[in-house]
């Protein structure tokens, strides 16, 4: 068993209720999702679990947990659109990072602004749908805090 950490602060909301077909079905995997809406200033996203760095986009990372738990982290639904305009990325693919470790910083009024929505699917990929722990769902986690174990 493998604590994921939350990327960020904030509420955490189901897969069910985000607003993507794919992430929304668990076809990636299980997990839940934090919504950053209510912080206007820039939020750092950090490795959920430590392990490899992947992949590595502007608005997703990809690592391989060194404990077995491989985990997506995407900001924002459809925020590919925007180019990583409003993205910095403070990792390179290939890194090995610790849990807590900034992978992404970005601006989640500059998402809401171009029209998307920047709430956060946290997924460990390839697992069973409802195979994750809901415990956090509806309640708002601190920077470091356990959003569920896989």
């Amino acid at each position: 068993m493998t604590d994921v950490l939350t990327p960020f602060a904030g509420p955490v909301v189901a897969l069910a209720d985000v607003p993507d077909p794919v992430f929304a079905g668990q076809l990636v995997g299980a997990g839940v999702a934090v919504d950053p809406s209510d912080a206007h200033a820039a939020v750092t996203a950090v490795a959920p679990v430590a392990g490899t760095i992947v992949k590595l986009h502007p608005h997703a990372f990809a690592l391989q947990g060194t404990a077995g738990t491989d985990v997506l982290v995407h900001v924002g639904i459809d925020t590919v659109k925007m180019s990583g305009s409003g993205f910095t990325l403070l990792a390179a693919e290939g890194d090995t990072v610790e849990a807590g470790a900034p992978i992404v910083r970005f601006e989640p009024d500059t998402i809401i602004a171009a029209g998307y929505s920047p709430v956060c699917p946290v997924v460990v990929l390839g697992s069973a749908p409802d195979s994750v722990p809901q415990t956090t769902v509806g309640s708002t986690v601190a920077a470091g805090d356990v959003l569920f174990t896989a």
